[in-house]
C-alpha cells in the first residue's frame, strides 16, 4: 500500500460527490424539458441520482471480487444516512415532521430490511431475489406517484421552466455517468488496497470509508432541503434513499452477479441498521407534530460514532 491508494480514495470521493449532484441537476433539467412533474422527478431522478454512487460502487465491487465492499457499502450507507447525515442535519437545523404519510415510507424501508435478512440467510443474494427487489422498487415508485396524484387531483400541476438548454443538460448527465463509473472504480480499488494495508477486512472498509463517500450526495441534498425549510423532504430523502439502496442497488447487483455475503453482515451490521431505523421512528413521533430536535440528532450521531468504533475494535 502506498500514497496512491489514498489518492485513489480521495479522487473517487470527489468524483462521486460532484457527479452525483451533476446527475441530479442534469436529470431534473431534462425532466423539465419533457414536462415531467416535480413529484415524479423527485421519486425517480433525484432518488436515483443520490443513490447512483452506491450503485456504481456495488456493481464494480462485485465484479472485482470484493463482495464485502458491495454489501457493506449499502448497509453502511443506510446506517450513515440516518445516524451520521440526519443526525448532523438535525443538530444544525431541528427537523419538523408534519406528514403522517412518512410512516408508510418508513414501513417500506423496514420491509426492505426484513426481506434482505430473509434472502441472506443462506449468505447469498441470488439472481431471482434481485429480480424481486427490482420489481418491488418499481411498484413502490408507481404507488407513490399514484398516491400523491390522488391527493393532489384538485390542484393544478406546475411544471417549472428549465434553466439549462437540452443539449447541455444531456451532456451534464453523460459526464456525470462517466464520472460515477471512474469514481467508483478508483474508490473500490483504493479501498481494497487500504483494507490490505491496514490489516482489516473489506467489510469494515466498505461499511466505513466507502459507505461514507457514497453517502455524501444524500448529505448535500438533505442540507439543501433543510436550509430551504423543506424538512419533510430532508427526512423523506433519507428514507427514500435507504429504500433505493436495498431494492434497486442490491437488486441490480444481484441480477448482474449473485452476491456472496459475510456472516458478520447478517449477525451484526444489519442489526445496527435496523436499530437506528427504529430510533428514527421513535424520534419522529408524533408524526403530525414531531420534531427531530438537536438532542435527538446528537444521539443519532453518537449512535453512528459508537458503531464505527465497535466496527474497528471488534
Amino acid at each position: 500500500m502506498d500514497v496512491n491508494s489514498y489518492l485513489l480514495v480521495l479522487v473517487g470521493f470527489v468524483l462521486l460527490f460532484l457527479c452525483g449532484n451533476w446527475l441530479v441537476r442534469g436529470g431534473v433539467e431534462l425532466s423539465r424539458h419533457f414536462h415531467v412533474s416535480p413529484l415524479v422527478a423527485g421519486l425517480t431522478v433525484v432518488a436515483f441520482g443520490t443513490s447512483a454512487p452506491e450503485l456504481f460502487v456495488s456493481v464494480k465491487a462485485v465484479f472485482t471480487e470484493s463482495p464485502d465492499i458491495s454489501i457493506g457499502n449499502v448497509v453502511g450507507s443506510n446506517i450513515a444516512n440516518i445516524g451520521l447525515i440526519l443526525g448532523a442535519v438535525a443538530i444544525i437545523f431541528p427537523l419538523a415532521v408534519r406528514k403522517p404519510s412518512i410512516l408508510n415510507d418508513w414501513l417500506v424501508m423496514i420491509l426492505s430490511y426484513a426481506l434482505l435478512f430473509l434472502f441472506l440467510i443462506n449468505e447469498v443474494l441470488e439472481f431471482y431475489e434481485g429480480l424481486i427487489f427490482v420489481f418491488l422498487i418499481a411498484g413502490y415508485i408507481v404507488l407513490s406517484v399514484w398516491s400523491s396524484r390522488k391527493h393532489s387531483a384538485k390542484s393544478v400541476e406546475v411544471f417549472p421552466d428549465p434553466t439549462m438548454k437540452i443539449l447541455p443538460a444531456v451532456g451534464l448527465v453523460i459526464v456525470a455517468v462517466l464520472g460515477l463509473y471512474f469514481g467508483a472504480d478508483w474508490l473500490v480499488k483504493g479501498a481494497s488496497d487500504l483494507a490490505i494495508g491496514w490489516g482489516v477486512s473489506e467489510r469494515v472498509v466498505g461499511i466505513s470509508i466507502v459507505a461514507f463517500g457514497t453517502s455524501v450526495p444524500e448529505l448535500a441534498t438533505s442540507l439543501a432541503a433543510a436550509l430551504k425549510k423543506e424538512m419533510d423532504i430532508s427526512i423523506g430523502n433519507i428514507i427514500g434513499s435507504n429504500i433505493f439502496n436495498v431494492f434497486s442497488i442490491l437488486g441490480v447487483t444481484a441480477i448482474l452477479k449473485p452476491l456472496q455475503v459475510s456472516p458478520r453482515v447478517i449477525s451484526s451490521d444489519m442489526i445496527w441498521m435496523t436499530v437506528v431505523a427504529v430510533l428514527l421512528l421513535l424520534f419522529m413521533l408524533p408524526l403530525r407534530n414531531g420534531v427531530i430536535s438537536r438532542w435527538k440528532g446528537a444521539l443519532l450521531l453518537l449512535f453512528y460514532i459508537v458503531y464505527i468504533w465497535v466496527l474497528f475494535v471488534s
